[in-house]
């Protein structure tokens, strides 16, 4: 961890403007509070660029817009704002030759927005959380540099919730599975009620439901809450469950 905060240290040091790249799904989850105050500190510009806005009804990202400034949606896998985007960065460098920084929690999306922007797979990427292992500097045309940081966490936040969550820890690399998931069946009830066809309104019992539907069963035919867990947790982070 310590090693990862060196390599945004310095990419914070050496850009002008810092991109943080936001799970449009849960926005303020997904701020990493430590780096906005470290740009803060150094006096950098920042921008927030909210990725996956294709998985959000649009509606309830209106609010958002007045509140978080100065911000961009876009969804690198539908290629969507990338334009935008590039227009506000040379904004706010009043058309000047850029460094800039991507930062945010592992797997937001921040290679796949740099690929986006570039128009090629200049930042390699993974479904896997933590893939970018060091700083990787990107050319978008002839005024932008961006420069890429491997995916950090908070030195000071040990939410396993919140971190299942947004993707920052990989499904198959959560400690309690079956507790994040129930408590995630909790706070999006009716989206994995619609997204499943499960009728239940009690969180175990819409997980084992999940689990007979997929066949996610022990040898005596039993419900795997565990398997049917890390199933479920593997869909919300891939972006097959969708806030529409």
């Amino acid at each position: 961890m310590a090693s990862f905060w060196k390599h945004v240290k310095e990419v914070l040091e050496k850009s002008d403007v810092v991109l943080e790249v936001l799970d449009a799904r849960l926005i303020e989850q997904s701020r990493n509070r430590e780096i906005e105050e470290k740009v803060q500190k150094l006096g950098k510009k920042l921008l927030f660029v909210i990725n996956k806005s294709d998985l959000v009804d649009p509606s309830a990202l209106l609010d958002v817009k007045k509140t978080l400034k100065p911000s961009v949606f876009v969804s690198s896998r539908e290629k969507l704002g990338t334009t935008i985007l590039k227009k506000k960065i040379m904004e706010l460098s009043k058309g000047e030759m850029v460094i800039v920084g991507v930062v945010g929690y592992p797997n937001v999306g921040k290679s796949s927005v740099i690929n986006a922007l570039s128009g090629r797979n200049a930042a390699r990427t993974s479904a896997e959380s933590g893939f970018t292992k060091g700083m990787q500097k990107v050319r978008v045309g002839p005024k932008i540099v961006l420069l890429d940081t491997p995916g950090v966490l908070p030195e000071r936040e040990k939410d396993e919730f919140k971190h299942g969550m947004i993707g920052a820890v990989d499904f198959a690399k959560l400690k309690d599975p079956e507790g994040v998931a129930l408590s995630f069946i909790e706070e999006r009830k009716e989206l994995v009620r619609r997204h499943y066809g499960i009728t239940s309104e009690d969180a175990e019992e819409i997980l084992e439901a999940i689990a007979f539907k997929f066949k996610k069963l022990r040898k005596r035919g039993e419900a795997d809450l565990e398997s049917a867990a890390r199933f479920l947790l593997k869909e919300w982070q891939a972006g097959k469950i969708k806030n529409v």
